[in-house]
């Protein structure tokens, strides 16, 4: 799959409310979710590198939330 990382960029730095309302209620924090992003980012968007774990909070949060957010 390709991650655009100049609209993961935008996500985390213009619209991180949405992460934060997207995370209310399930347990998950922000700041993890804003980390699997940032980590992507940092590795060029290589979503092999993600564990298990980071790879669930990326296809349940970040990849949604770039669907729908402007780029």
């Amino acid at each position: 799959m390709y991650v655009d990382l100049d609209q993961l960029r935008t996500l985390i730095t213009k619209h991180s409310d949405a992460i934060d309302q997207s995370v209310a209620g399930t347990g998950y924090l922000a700041r993890t979710v804003i980390g699997v992003a940032t980590y992507l980012l940092d590795n060029e968007g290589d979503l092999e590198l993600l564990t298990a774990r980071q790879r669930a909070t990326f296809d349940r949060f970040l990849a949604p939330l770039m669907q729908e957010t402007p780029r």
